[in-house]
């Protein structure tokens, strides 16, 4: 008989993990929490920020090759999107550039649900041109994994996780099984830490969530072969049979642990701590904004840079002459341009 797996330490938001270490400072050993989750949000801006490609999106195959047909209705989905996507870009923007600690501390009620839907309404905007409309997160989320596990996104968010609860797998972080430390991530070792230790708490997460589900209907809940009595420990054959529901682990779950968190009254807990408020809106916003430069340039490229600059022509002002018009004249047209270049020697060569 297989031995039961042990359980891995699971680190939502809020958990009490500041009595696992040696500290004088009450205070400060419940902040441990937030301080966690402050590094993995920003081990994921420092491994952006310092991955030499992370904007070269022309130099990702799947991008090159991404020629989609684009109907009427793929076309005003995709706008509608992107308008809302930009729209909680602009108020999540907005409270970044206050830079009273008191009042960046209180935002993150509003801050925190503010960041995952611009995410996910650019990465609808995205699905879009594929002509893909569901508006639910586990379609959306399953889409995601495969697209990031297929290549779709630069390697600066193209990692991701797999494989069953107690043997995941960690792919494309070179260095994966570095241990992560409290200190704020300081090299690009330490970012990989961070990120993959987002990944395994986030997919122990989410396999304890379908467990639950799954268990909990008299229908779907796994039986022992003896007494036919509803399982109430799993071994590795049990999690493995989880495995296809679980799909990938990518950038997408971790935003979404921002949406789950702002549902929880701890959140006050979050509030209180005694962390870097500045620098969490900073990395989170920076991130925010990098993977809505991934999707807008999908979306750019589909529908052709002529028609996705009259489109930016018809915005209201705040984001016309705001950073809408500046992601895409600094990053979004250099790779289209790239694109345009090499598809034209291509051509000539031909």
């Amino acid at each position: 008989m297989n031995e039961e797996l042990k359980e891995t330490p699971v680190i939502p938001l809020f958990t009490d993990l500041g009595e696992q270490y040696e500290t004088p400072d009450d205070a400060w050993r419940k902040s441990i929490p937030a301080q966690v989750f402050l590094n993995h949000f920003f081990g994921i801006h420092y491994h952006v920020r310092n991955t030499p490609d992370a904007w070269s999106l022309h130099d990702v195959p799947a991008f090159s090759r991404y020629q989609p047909e684009l109907t009427g209705r793929r076309l005003d989905e995709a706008r509608r999107m992107l308008l809302s996507c930009w729209s909680t870009e602009y108020a999540l923007r907005a409270t970044a550039a206050n830079g009273d600690e008191q009042y960046l501390r209180n935002a993150l009620h509003w801050t925190f649900p503010q960041a995952y839907y611009s995410v996910l309404f650019g990465i609808r905007a995205f699905l879009a041109t594929q002509g893909l409309f569901g508006s639910s997160d586990e379609l959306i989320r399953q889409r995601v994994g495969r697209l990031v596990a297929n290549g779709f996104y630069p390697r600066a968010v193209g990692f991701y996780a797999s494989g069953h609860y107690g043997d995941f797998r960690i792919y494309r972080l070179p260095v994966p099984d570095a241990q992560p430390s409290l200190s704020l991530v300081g090299n690009t070792r330490e970012a990989q830490a961070q990120i993959a230790q987002f990944l395994r708490t986030t997919r122990t997460m989410k396999a304890k969530e379908i467990r639950q589900a799954i268990q909990a209907n008299p229908n779907t809940a796994l039986r022992s072969e003896k007494t036919g009595n509803i399982l109430q420990k799993f071994d590795a054959r049990h999690w493995q049979k989880m495995t296809p529901k679980l799909g990938f682990t990518t950038f997408y779950d971790l935003m979404g642990r921002l949406r789950i968190s702002a549902n929880y009254r701890e959140i006050e807990r979050f509030v209180e701590a005694d962390i870097n408020f500045k620098l969490f809106h900073f990395s989170l916003l920076d991130l925010v904004g990098y993977i809505n430069f991934v999707h807008e340039a999908y979306v750019a490229r589909t529908m052709g840079e002529e028609a996705y600059v009259e489109f930016i022509g018809t915005l209201p002002e705040y984001l016309r002459k705001g950073f809408v018009q500046e992601r895409y004249e600094t990053r979004i047209k250099p790779v289209l341009t790239i694109l345009r270049v090499r598809e034209r020697e291509h051509y000539l060569a031909a």
